[in-house]
């Protein structure tokens, strides 16, 4: 779905967008107001009836993309959604006639324009996180992943009995201080500065080769369960970052639509409370 919705059925909805964008510059390179052209013409409050529709139905989305059910597939809306929503700009940009101004009518369509410009940034994050996360886990879910963690520590800790208490304690510390996630800017850097497991890994390589003979093959079967586990650690990580940035994207498109929509309001109340 992620790598087809641009294509979908052979850009049947950027087609569409393109001869919606033609006709309208068309007419209103046809259309000779008696004044300057804005908003308040004949055309201009059809154009305006075609964003506000627009503005609703594009809307629509966040509600149809739950139901998988009918004939126009969640793909199919998608590609509309991008192609239609990008083809608004046209529609709006001429409903104004080019006179903006420090008013409601203006803040409407720079509310618009905001999510618009976020929605380029959902097109390419639909389009390239979920094949990412897809090749970075394999296909492993995050449950799986956590699971696997879970299980390498407890064979860390068994492996790791005989070795001498102050090694013991960075295995332990490996177990324990082991995150995944937390503040915005640790998932969204990917890694963790505090990893129990880093230092644990470090600090084992590091004194290999200074251990008694007898606990040489108990360190290095420890640094390999930990090896394992800094590449599964690595992965959930990069999985709960490319997740973490889907997420703080909806949190800015989703209010700046609901703030279009109050804003579309306002402007359809005012201009017909004052014509």
């Amino acid at each position: 779905m992620h790598d087809g919705f641009l294509v979908h059925e052979r850009f049947r909805h950027l087609k569409r967008a393109v001869l919606l964008s033609v006709a309208v510059i068309a007419v209103y390179a046809y259309h000779q107001p008696l004044d300057e052209p804005n908003g308040g013409t004949w055309f201009g409050y059809t154009l305006g009836g075609i964003g506000a529709a627009l503005i609703l139905w594009l809307m629509w989305l966040g509600v149809r993309k739950r139901s998988y059910k009918g004939a126009f597939s969640l793909r199919g809306w998608l590609s509309a959604h991008v192609y239609l929503g990008l083809a608004l700009i046209v529609v709006a940009t001429l409903h104004t006639g080019f006179q903006f101004g420090w008013n409601l009518h203006t803040l409407a369509y720079t509310l618009m324009m905001l999510v618009i410009t976020s929605g380029l940034f959902g097109v390419y994050a639909y389009a390239r996180y979920p094949s990412l996360m897809t090749h970075n886990s394999e296909g492993v879910s995050m449950d799986e992943l956590v699971t696997r963690i879970a299980e390498i520590d407890r064979e860390c800790l068994a492996a790791a009995q005989p070795l001498p208490d102050d090694m013991m304690r960075h295995v332990v510390d490996a177990s324990e201080n082991c995150r995944i996630g937390g503040s915005v800017r640790r998932l969204l850097s990917g890694t963790d500065p505090n990893c129990g497991t880093e230092r644990a890994f470090t600090t084992l390589r590091d004194a290999a080769a200074n251990v008694p003979s007898d606990l040489g093959p108990t360190v290095r079967a420890v640094l390999q369960l930990l090896g394992r586990k800094r590449v599964l650690l690595r992965t959930a990580r990069t999985d709960a970052r490319v997740k973490a940035m889907l997420d703080i994207w909806l949190f800015f498109h989703i209010p700046l639509s609901f703030a279009l929509l109050a804003a579309l309001v306002g402007h359809v109340l005012s201009v017909f409370f004052y014509w």
